[in-house]
Protein backbone atom coordinates (compact mmCIF):
# COMPACT_ATOMS: atom_id res chain seq x y z
CA UNK A 1 0.00 0.00 0.00
CA UNK A 2 2.01 3.47 -1.07
CA UNK A 3 1.07 6.41 0.76
CA UNK A 4 -0.66 9.61 -0.56
CA UNK A 5 1.13 11.19 -3.40
CA UNK A 6 1.81 14.86 -3.62
CA UNK A 7 0.44 16.38 -6.39
CA UNK A 8 2.70 17.14 -9.58
CA UNK A 9 2.43 21.27 -10.29
CA UNK A 10 0.93 22.61 -12.48
CA UNK A 11 2.86 22.71 -16.09
CA UNK A 12 0.29 26.11 -17.29
CA UNK A 13 1.67 28.68 -16.81
CA UNK A 14 -0.50 31.57 -15.57
CA UNK A 15 -1.66 33.91 -18.05
CA UNK A 16 -0.32 37.10 -16.39
CA UNK A 17 3.22 35.20 -17.07
CA UNK A 18 2.50 34.68 -20.43
CA UNK A 19 1.15 37.53 -20.73
CA UNK A 20 4.77 39.07 -19.31
CA UNK A 21 6.89 36.87 -21.34
CA UNK A 22 5.29 37.90 -24.90
CA UNK A 23 5.86 41.34 -24.09
CA UNK A 24 9.17 41.18 -23.25
CA UNK A 25 10.28 39.22 -26.19
CA UNK A 26 8.29 41.40 -28.03
CA UNK A 27 10.47 44.69 -26.59
CA UNK A 28 13.89 42.43 -27.12
CA UNK A 29 12.76 41.91 -30.41
CA UNK A 30 12.13 45.78 -31.21
CA UNK A 31 15.68 46.97 -29.26
CA UNK A 32 17.22 44.15 -31.66
CA UNK A 33 15.62 45.59 -34.39
CA UNK A 34 16.36 49.02 -33.86
CA UNK A 35 19.78 48.56 -32.93
CA UNK A 36 20.53 47.37 -36.41
CA UNK A 37 19.97 50.94 -38.17
CA UNK A 38 21.89 52.70 -35.19
CA UNK A 39 24.98 50.50 -35.40
CA UNK A 40 25.46 51.09 -39.41
CA UNK A 41 25.05 55.04 -38.48
CA UNK A 42 27.85 54.30 -36.35
CA UNK A 43 29.92 52.67 -38.45
CA UNK A 44 29.29 55.23 -41.08
CA UNK A 45 29.70 58.70 -39.12
CA UNK A 46 32.08 57.96 -35.80
CA UNK A 47 35.63 59.13 -36.42
CA UNK A 48 38.41 56.30 -36.21
CA UNK A 49 40.04 58.19 -33.45
CA UNK A 50 39.27 60.27 -30.83
CA UNK A 51 40.66 61.99 -27.88
CA UNK A 52 38.88 61.20 -24.75
CA UNK A 53 38.85 62.61 -21.19
CA UNK A 54 38.80 60.42 -17.69
CA UNK A 55 40.30 57.44 -19.47
CA UNK A 56 41.53 56.52 -16.15
CA UNK A 57 38.63 57.20 -14.76
CA UNK A 58 37.01 55.20 -17.25
CA UNK A 59 39.16 52.23 -17.20
CA UNK A 60 39.54 52.07 -13.03
CA UNK A 61 35.61 52.49 -13.00
CA UNK A 62 34.81 49.56 -15.59
CA UNK A 63 37.77 47.53 -13.46
CA UNK A 64 35.76 47.99 -10.01
CA UNK A 65 32.49 47.06 -12.10
CA UNK A 66 34.24 43.84 -12.90
CA UNK A 67 36.11 43.48 -9.30
CA UNK A 68 32.45 43.31 -7.68
CA UNK A 69 30.81 41.42 -10.17
CA UNK A 70 33.45 38.95 -9.39
CA UNK A 71 32.92 39.64 -5.62
CA UNK A 72 29.16 39.12 -5.52
CA UNK A 73 29.26 36.02 -7.63
CA UNK A 74 32.29 34.28 -5.15
CA UNK A 75 30.10 35.42 -2.07
CA UNK A 76 26.56 34.25 -3.50
CA UNK A 77 28.28 31.00 -4.71
CA UNK A 78 30.06 30.36 -1.07
CA UNK A 79 26.39 31.15 0.64
CA UNK A 80 24.54 28.99 -2.72
CA UNK A 81 22.56 31.78 -3.07
CA UNK A 82 20.44 30.95 -6.53
CA UNK A 83 21.19 35.06 -7.49
CA UNK A 84 24.85 33.44 -8.19
CA UNK A 85 23.81 32.76 -11.78
CA UNK A 86 22.65 36.63 -12.20
CA UNK A 87 26.35 37.66 -10.76
CA UNK A 88 28.16 34.90 -12.66
CA UNK A 89 26.26 35.67 -16.36
CA UNK A 90 27.25 39.52 -15.30
CA UNK A 91 30.81 38.66 -14.32
CA UNK A 92 30.99 36.22 -17.58
CA UNK A 93 29.78 39.65 -19.84
CA UNK A 94 31.67 42.07 -18.46
CA UNK A 95 35.14 39.88 -18.74
CA UNK A 96 34.09 39.83 -22.57
CA UNK A 97 33.70 43.29 -22.73
CA UNK A 98 37.10 43.69 -20.75
CA UNK A 99 38.90 41.41 -23.30
CA UNK A 100 37.11 43.28 -26.30
CA UNK A 101 38.08 46.72 -25.40
CA UNK A 102 41.51 45.93 -24.19
CA UNK A 103 42.27 44.35 -27.88
CA UNK A 104 40.33 46.78 -30.04
CA UNK A 105 41.73 49.92 -28.10
CA UNK A 106 45.02 48.47 -28.29
CA UNK A 107 44.92 47.62 -32.22
CA UNK A 108 48.13 49.44 -33.59
CA UNK A 109 49.44 49.49 -30.97
CA UNK A 110 52.78 47.11 -29.53
CA UNK A 111 50.09 46.86 -26.39
CA UNK A 112 48.24 44.81 -28.61
CA UNK A 113 49.82 41.66 -28.29
CA UNK A 114 49.84 42.03 -24.22
CA UNK A 115 45.98 42.44 -24.31
CA UNK A 116 45.51 39.37 -26.73
CA UNK A 117 47.52 37.39 -24.64
CA UNK A 118 45.18 38.24 -21.61
CA UNK A 119 42.10 37.98 -23.35
CA UNK A 120 42.66 34.56 -25.05
CA UNK A 121 44.55 33.09 -21.94
CA UNK A 122 42.70 34.78 -19.07
CA UNK A 123 39.73 36.84 -19.76
CA UNK A 124 37.90 34.87 -21.91
CA UNK A 125 38.61 31.11 -20.53
CA UNK A 126 36.91 32.58 -16.99
CA UNK A 127 34.52 34.11 -19.15
CA UNK A 128 33.20 30.65 -20.94
CA UNK A 129 33.97 28.82 -17.56
CA UNK A 130 31.29 30.79 -15.93
CA UNK A 131 28.93 30.23 -17.97
CA UNK A 132 29.42 27.21 -18.29
CA UNK A 133 28.54 26.25 -14.46
CA UNK A 134 25.66 28.71 -15.23
CA UNK A 135 24.25 27.10 -17.55
CA UNK A 136 25.17 23.19 -15.68
CA UNK A 137 23.28 25.01 -12.46
CA UNK A 138 20.15 25.89 -14.61
CA UNK A 139 20.11 22.04 -15.87
CA UNK A 140 19.25 21.20 -12.28
CA UNK A 141 16.45 23.93 -12.28
CA UNK A 142 12.98 22.59 -12.79
CA UNK A 143 11.36 24.08 -15.87
CA UNK A 144 7.70 23.34 -17.31
CA UNK A 145 7.26 21.53 -19.91
CA UNK A 146 7.66 23.05 -24.04
CA UNK A 147 5.91 20.19 -25.05
CA UNK A 148 2.30 20.83 -23.55
CA UNK A 149 2.28 23.58 -25.82
CA UNK A 150 3.13 26.35 -23.22
CA UNK A 151 4.04 29.92 -24.08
Amino acid sequence: MSGPRAEAPSLQLPEHIRRQRRHTLELLTVCAIGLVPWTILLACTLPSGYTVRQWRTTWVGFDVLLLLAMAATALLGRRRHRGVVVAAVSTGALLVCDAWFDVSLALGTPDVWGAAALAVCVELPLAGFLVHRVLGMLKLAQWPSAAKGVR
